[in-house]
């Protein structure tokens, strides 16, 4: 694989999102920031989550490169709660909690995760296409009670956190990878060219990554934050800015003799 990708946090605050890579595989979580003055019931916060997150599943896709995806993750959110159970109250709802997408080549396929809002954008053959959970557009209630009461249920959505039985609830699948010309695997931060400002569809997105890399494309984002007006801004669910992490992959096929 030949993997591109760059990431910026919000500006003035520190990156929530954590994006890893390595020979065969890509991941990007994606932490949810707390209300101020929210009590998570933890020491550590956001940051710190993320990143022991991705990397407990980084560690997994490496010295296990055939386990499943769901199968890695959930293994990964267990090893994080082993880290910090007996200083923080896991069983607080407003625990810190992340979106993932991942993909990982095998032989001749490329196997994805998406779990919650981070999608992966795939060329299949020139057909550009989303695959992402979007399980979060469809609550009835988006007030903080209504969100925090629908995390990690049936009726709501998934995300990773303290419960590894969530991985086993992100969409995954496999694509024969010599039908994969190229991959984008985005934090919803870096989506919003096309899912909240809509100036684009996923495969101009997919395009302007292709031509011009993952930093055009955050540099655009912040262009279109900047100009939303106060009017825009409050027909639209989230905040002004969000943090934004592009990752272009290419080359996904097999090399031969």
């Amino acid at each position: 694989m030949q993997i591109l990708y760059a990431t910026e946090p919000t500006p003035g605050h520190a990156n929530e999102d954590v994006v890893i890579t390595g020979p065969t595989w890509a991941i990007v979580l994606d932490g949810a920031s707390a209300r101020p003055g929210t009590d998570t019931g933890r020491i550590h916060d956001v940051p710190w989550f993320v990143q022991h997150l991705g990397t407990e599943l980084a560690r997994r896709l490496t010295n296990a490169s055939a386990a499943q995806l769901d199968d890695a993750l959930a293994e990964a959110i267990t090893a994080t709660r082993q880290l910090h159970e007996h200083t923080c109250d896991l069983s607080n709802p407003e625990s810190p909690s992340a979106t993932v997408v991942a993909i990982r080549g095998r032989d001749d396929q490329l196997d994805y995760l998406t779990l919650a809002d981070s999608p992966l954008i795939v060329d299949v053959d020139g057909q550009v296409r989303a695959i992402a959970d979007d399980r979060t557009a469809h609550l009835t209630d988006y007030s903080h009670e209504g969100v925090r009461a629908a995390r990690n249920t049936p009726d709501g959505f998934y995300v990773a956190s303290t419960m590894p039985e969530a991985a086993y609830q992100a969409i995954r699948g496999t694509l024969p990878t010599p039908q994969v010309r190229r991959a984008a695997l985005l934090s919803d931060g870096a989506a919003r060219l096309v899912e909240r400002f809509r100036v684009v569809n996923w495969q101009e997105l997919l395009e302007l990554l292709h031509a011009d890399g993952p930093t055009e494309l955050i540099r655009r984002t912040r262009d279109a934050e900047l100009a939303e007006t106060d009017a825009e801004r409050a027909t639209r669910r989230g905040k002004k800015h969000d943090d934004a992490t592009a990752v272009l992959v290419t080359r996904l096929q097999r090399a031969t003799a």
